[in-house]
């Protein structure tokens, strides 16, 4: 994040700043999905345990 911070304020091209933006948000949506594929795992072959561990974590993300 301080990387396109520092591009902003030193007026790098705005096609940069729009890739390094896009990464980003590829990045965090990439953690999304790989957090949610044993939830999506775990309603296909049933295995609760596993889905109480994840929706208590997802829990605590959502309140940072």
């Amino acid at each position: 994040m301080d990387e396109l911070l520092d591009a902003i304020v030193t007026d790098e091209s705005p096609s940069q700043i729009s890739d390094m933006l896009k990464d980003i948000l590829f990045a965090k949506a990439a953690e999304r999905v790989d957090s949610f594929k044993p939830v999506a795992a775990n309603s296909v072959f049933g295995d609760d345990e596993i889905s109480a561990e994840v929706d208590a974590e997802f829990d605590a993300e959502g309140e940072e």
